[in-house]
This record gives structure tokens, sequence and C-alpha cells, in this order.
């Protein structure tokens, strides 16, 4: 058994600490707001992020760094992206040579443009980095309901930790050394899931809703490669089977974001009505950057950045879109 400290204890670090302690691990979960993690000790439910869920009596939830860090030998960090530059440098002082830092998160560090494990990596080259990621709601790994995701790690030992300490009956592991398909699948599949909100807003159908997914998934890949990542990890559960679920799902806050966007209603108003972190939002802008600088042709993240930040009118993006040059399937 691992004593594992989760940074961050929202819906989906709820979901995943319950799944380690189910597990037989000692958990102690880290929560920022002082007078939630205390509402949550003694509640043991968030009602609001995740209804019906129990943490159990056995996860510690603190608010102090390091009290929640202490005899941790595995740290699980499931923040918003926009949240880690503030958060983790808290946890600096208490990260020791060899521990396994795991990000759960899916996006980027935006004023730098670069990778959460790139992030980690920097400020904590004495650790080793994994990420997990794949087609996992919070709501339904909260509820045990079958789930297969990925531990990506340039180390293989690594990955297979994580695969081990994850690993149950309800809740499948596989591994991966392409760190940088992992992530960056799980990041910008945010983006393609704004655009399938606003194709299901607008009412359109299901043949346009799957040429946006598989032609988003290409536009992933493509990117993907440029950076530096395996082609073959975007067919896989941290590619296509990520896109799938936050394209097709009420449970997707970024499905939820863009088919509020195609009623009309601002980016403001639709953050505000959602009040939980949409990471395509944050996602966009970076993707839209990391396209041009890597000379990749990515037309529906252009299309997605209009509408959410020229006020582009979200049916005069899909016309734009279909009335493209014609090419070949496998062009740009």
């Amino acid at each position: 058994m691992k004593n594992i400290t989760t940074i961050g204890f929202g819906s989906w670090g709820i979901a995943l600490a319950c799944l380690l302690a189910k597990n037989g691990h000692p958990v102690t979960a880290w929560e920022f707001d002082p007078s939630m993690a205390e509402r949550l000790e003694r509640q043991r439910e968030h009602t609001a992020f995740l209804p019906g869920v129990a943490i159990p009596c056995d996860i510690r939830i603190t608010s102090c760094p390091e009290a929640a860090a202490k005899d941790a030998e595995i740290f699980l960090i499931t923040l918003p992206s926009h949240a880690m530059a503030g958060a983790i440098p808290k946890f600096v002082p208490n990260f020791k040579p060899g521990q396994i830092l795991i990000s759960a998160s899916k996006g980027f560090i935006a004023d730098r443009s670069i990778r959460i494990c790139e992030f980690l990596h920097e400020i904590a080259p004495m650790c080793k980095i994994a990420c997990l990621t794949g087609p996992s709601h919070a709501e339904e790994v909260g509820r045990r309901m079958p789930t297969a995701v990925v531990a990506a790690s340039p180390c293989e030992k690594t990955a297979e930790t994580v695969q081990n300490i994850f690993t149950g009956n309800n809740f499948k592991v596989y591994t991966t050394p392409d760190i940088i398909g992992a992530e960056l699948g799980g990041a910008l599949k945010n983006v393609i899931a704004l655009a399938a909100g606003i194709v299901d807003g607008l009412g359109f159908g299901d043949n346009t809703k799957a040429a946006l997914m598989t032609r988003g998934s290409a536009e992933i890949a493509r990117l993907g490669v440029a950076m530096g990542a395996d082609k073959l990890t975007f067919a896989g559960l941290s590619g296509i089977g990520d896109l799938i679920v936050t394209c097709t799902s009420q449970h997707s806050r970024n499905w939820r974001a863009g088919n509020l966007l195609a009623q009309g209603k601002s980016v403001d108003e639709v953050l505000k009505e959602i009040n939980m972190v949409v990471e395509g939002v944050h996602t966009a802008k970076t993707a839209q950057g990391l396209a041009r600088k890597h000379g990749v042709v990515m037309p529906i993240v252009e299309e997605v950045n209009r509408v959410l930040f020229e006020g582009k009118n979200p049916a005069d993006a899909v016309v734009d879109l279909m009335q493209r040059d014609k090419k070949d399937e496998y062009e740009d």
C-alpha cells in the first residue's frame, strides 16, 4: 500500500480518492479552501459537485499543505489547469527525490503554453512524473461504473506503479510511454467538445457530429505529432476514447458550455450558469497558439476561438467550416 496525497479535492479529486481508498491506500486530501475542507471533513459528501458519492471516513481532509504532504509517497494532482502555478509551489518544499507526481488534470499552463507534466518536471525535477487520463467522468467513477484509462510516463516502472495503485474491479488502467500524446489528447478534446455542444445546441444531427468528431480527432493528432507524440496514441483511450465521452455526454462541462453558446448566451453567462471549471475555454487559445507555432492547420479550433473570444455567431462558424476548400481527406 502507498500513502497518497491528492492535491485538489473537487469532483475529480473526490472520485479518485474514493477509488484509491477502496483499493486500500491511505489517502489524505488537500482542499485549498479551509471552510470547504472543514465542511467536507464533517459532511463526507460534496453536495454541489458530486452529490450522492460518500467520502470514506478514513480519507483525511485538510487545507494545510504541510499536513497534507506529511508521509506522502505519491501525490495525485487534480487541480484545474489555471490553479496549478499558484498551488503546486506550496508543496515543493515537501517533495522528495523519487516521489511520484501524477497529473490527473487536463489542460495547459496557459500563460506559458506548456503541458502540465512539463510544468511539474520543471518545478520538481527530483520527482518522477506521470499522467492519468482517458474517458472518465467523475460522476461515473465515483459510482464505480466500469471505466478504462491510461497511465502515461516515459519511465515504465512509474507507469506500472500508477497502474497498480488505481486498478480495481471497475477501474482498468493501461500504460503508455507517450506522455506527450496522452496529455495532449486529454487537453485538446475539450476544445472539440465545445464545438460538439454547439452542434447539438444548433439542432444538427448525428451526421454533423460524427464529421466534427472525426475531423477534430485529425486536428488533435496533427498537432500532437508535430509536438513529438506518437500518432497511434490518438487512436486509443487518451485520444478518441476521451474525445467520444466528452463530445457525447451531458456530464461534460465542455459540451454543456458549447450547447449554451449555441443558444445565444455569452461566455461569461455560460461560465456563471455551469459554475464549474470549463477547461476547453482555458485551452482554446493555447491550442490555437500551439497550432500556429508548429505550422499545423486546426480549422475547428480556430472557429471555436472566434466564437469564444471574437463574438462570432456559432451558426456562421459551422457554415465557414463547411465551405472550406475542397481537398483530400488526409490533407490539412
